[in-house]
């Protein structure tokens, strides 16, 4: 029997599960797929917005600038890349240089900072940005973050201390018996006294086993181009054009780790599981992207992804206790700006919590996790000295973005490990870069079934479908394990 039964391990649930390992609880967090950040916290902006745009009376405008501010302190001590580098929305005719006098004024109401830029002052700091500009609103406090490290780093920490996550285990249905649910999986049972529903998607559905069919999601996707490094920078803040009723539009963006974005589209999908991308919304988004920046390098794209949100029929984040079922609490709808706004909602969420269960404070509650080595930040010196105590870390395994075998190692071996070839790639980008993994993936799935004891044959790219070695195609009579 568990205190607390989390379902679903995306950023907010493994948010949640960190926060509640503050207080003397048993917890359990329970995931469909094969590792953590897999949906929604997965393909995003990456972006922590800085609280200016939501309305004023919602929950999103309150949640996010909250979170907004506790990205330094908590990026700190999970050791996840982090930084403020602040965004421009761009207007291009008077009507827009009004939308940015309005959103400014819904800044102030939030207690967010702005400030008006001239077209001079814009083209100062991002000399790219079309000379049709008619001005721009800087807000100083958004930042960019890591979302696969981040939402590992919590998870990993919540195990640490003491959290359970149970992977590739799928929520069929729940009974109410007395003063608990019977959680009832593709695997085994689960029998919890709280439920909090954080699945994305599919908290809907969630929903629905327990008889709330208030809760309506729509997955909307959106598709993304992925730019490879530059020698100079390419933009230094994240370039919104004014928002619409679709949302904050398609946006240019740099990552914690010198790549730069550039989306999304905005379309409804019946298909929660569509992740597809189309020439007609990739045309869309470059002749978007185009107003902002007429001269984008495609020919340094390394990739396209999309990814949905879960749309819910409020527009605002849903988080309350269901009205029906007591100790069962739903955190849905949590579309943009759902990273910026998930530390906070993870404190919301353990005060309504607190409030009704009085919980008692876990005095062995440990915030840091253990640094990660990243050996391209490091000097020659500081990596030969590294090199001295472990060689492992001087086998580079992944070329485009320097990383090693150790690196790999260390990964694995930690709590929320990677198991998967995409495992790897969310921790240490190896297969992120120019190749896509063309280099390093064989070299990945050896060390993976070295790592974990098991044949190279049934090691997945992402979820149990996705199978990378099919058969051998020669046997010597030696180990297995050496025909890759």
């Amino acid at each position: 029997m568990f205190d607390v039964i989390i379902i679903g391990a995306g950023v907010v649930g493994c948010a949640i599960a960190r926060e509640l390992t503050k207080y003397n609880l048993k917890i359990a967090v329970l995931e469909k797929e094969m590792d953590v950040c897999e949906a929604t916290s997965m393909a995003n902006s990456a972006i922590v917005h800085s609280g200016y745009d939501p309305n004023p009376q919602t929950l999103k405008a309150k949640l996010n600038v909250i979170g907004n501010k506790m990205f330094d302190s908590i990026c700190k001590e999970l050791d996840v890349e982090f930084k403020r580098h602040g965004s421009i929305t761009v207007a291009f005719n008077d009507e827009e240089l009004q939308t940015l006098k309005k959103l400014q004024e819904n800044g102030l109401e939030n207690g967010v900072e702005t400030r008006l830029l001239s077209p001079k002052e814009v083209l100062e700091l991002e000399p790219r940005i079309s000379l049709q500009l008619k001005g721009g609103l800087l807000a100083p406090t958004c930042g960019i973050v890591n979302p696969f490290e981040l939402t590992v780093a919590l998870m990993e920490n919540a195990m640490d201390n003491g959290t359970k996550l149970f992977l590739d285990t799928e929520v069929l249905n729940i009974k109410k018996e007395d003063n608990k649910y019977i959680i009832i999986t593709n695997k085994k049972n689960y029998e919890g006294k709280i439920i909090i529903n954080c699945a994305g998607l599919f908290s809907g559905k969630i929903a629905e086993m327990i008889g709330n069919k208030q809760i309506i999601i729509k997955p909307r996707k959106g598709q993304y181009y992925v730019l490879d490094h530059f020698k100079e920078p390419f933009v230094s803040h994240t370039l919104f054009p004014c928002p619409t009723n679709k949302g904050k539009g398609v946006l240019i963006t740099p990552t914690t780790h010198g790549n730069y974005l550039i989306g999304p589209s905005s379309e409804f999908t019946q298909e929660s599981y569509d992740v597809s991308t189309d020439a007609e919304d990739l045309a869309y988004v470059k002749e978007r992207a185009k107003i902002l920046i007429p001269d984008i390098p495609y020919n340094h794209m390394i990739r396209t992804f999309a990814g949905n949100r879960a749309v819910s029929q409020t527009n605002d984040f849903i988080i309350e206790e269901d009205s029906k079922a007591k100790n069962f609490y739903h955190v849905a709808g949590i579309q943009s700006p759902g990273l910026a706004s998930a530390l906070a909602i993870a404190e919301y969420v353990v005060e309504m919590i607190d409030k009704n269960e009085k919980l008692i404070k876990n005095k062995n509650f440990n915030p840091i996790r253990k640094p990660f080595i990243r050996l391209n930040k490091l000097s020659n010196k500081e990596k030969e000295e590294l090199i001295k105590k472990d060689s492992r870390f001087g086998r580079i395994v992944c070329r485009c973005e320097i990383v090693s075998e150790g690196e790999i190692v260390d990964a694995i071996s930690r709590n929320c490990g990677a198991r998967t070839i995409k495992g790897v790639k969310k921790r240490l980008r190896a297969g992120f870069g120019k190749c896509q993994g063309g280099f390093c993936e064989p070299l990945v799935i050896k060390i993976l079934a070295r790592e974990l004891n098991i044949d190279p044959m049934s090691i997945k790219y992402g979820n149990n479908e996705s199978y990378i070695l099919l058969h051998k195609t020669k046997n010597d009579g030696g180990d297995d394990n050496e025909n890759l």
